[in-house]
């Protein structure tokens, strides 16, 4: 008769496995992948290094499933405003400013996760991140186009730029030697929204000095990026536990 594993040594297992992942994510959040040795996440998790191998087969593997895990989180976040409705614009900023505000408040933690040298399977893990974020975004430009809110445009491409601009616009004050300063980090947060705003929201220039019909090409123009605050909704899941 085949073994099948009680409900109690399920238990167990869950909570060695669960235990691994809260202890290697304190690791990386205090200093990077670097200081997630699987030695280390023994010791704090209360299991023998064995025990680190059996649920996960190389510290790679580990590290991997601390970007899914963690991103995957941020992510949701990022799709609750994206759900809650309204205009695309406002969405769109909310979205935006929580994941920037969220990323600077766990400051090396966002850092592991955007940012620093990993190995190929954790490479992996990561990019998966920036497409799930990337389908979020994608989302909102789409509904904004269709509400007339946004101009034409290619909503995947305009969603991947947007996910360039936000991570590219946050890895320098992540970075683990860039001082932490609250008022630079809010005009950080403002600059990031804005720009991507008026990315979205601008018109096209013609590539040459008249249109087909004879008039100058037109100037980009971005609306709803000025005095912008965040939604009561945003405020919450942006003080949401990291």
């Amino acid at each position: 008769m085949p073994y099948r594993r009680t409900e109690q040594v399920e238990a167990r297992l869950a909570g060695n496995r669960a235990r691994i992942l809260q202890a290697a994510r304190q690791l990386v959040a205090e200093g990077g992948f670097r200081e997630a040795q699987v030695a280390a996440v023994a010791t704090i998790a209360g299991v023998a290094t064995g025990t680190v191998y059996r649920y996960f087969p190389s510290k790679a593997d580990l590290c991997a499933e601390i970007v899914s895990r963690t991103s995957q989180r941020e992510v949701d976040i990022v799709a609750t405003i994206a759900q809650t409705g309204g205009p695309a614009p406002q969405r769109l900023a909310d979205a935006l400013r929580a994941f920037a505000s969220r990323a600077l408040r766990g400051r090396r933690l966002a850092y592991a996760l955007v940012a620093e040298p990993v190995d190929p399977e954790v490479e992996g893990a990561r990019l998966k991140y920036r497409r799930m974020l990337g389908k979020v975004l994608q989302s909102i430009v789409r509904d904004g186009v269709a509400a007339g809110d946004f101009p034409a445009q290619a909503p995947e491409a305009s969603a991947a730029c947007l996910v360039g601009a936000l991570l590219e616009g946050l890895i320098g004050p992540l970075a683990p030697t860039a001082a932490e300063d609250e008022e630079e980090g809010r005009r950080l947060i403002d600059a990031i929204v804005t720009f991507c705003l008026r990315a979205v929201s601008a018109t096209e220039h013609t590539t040459g000095k008249e249109d087909s019909d004879g008039h100058p090409p037109q100037q980009p123009v971005a609306s709803h990026v000025s005095g912008h605050r965040s939604s009561p909704t945003t405020r919450k899941l942006q003080r949401r536990r990291q």
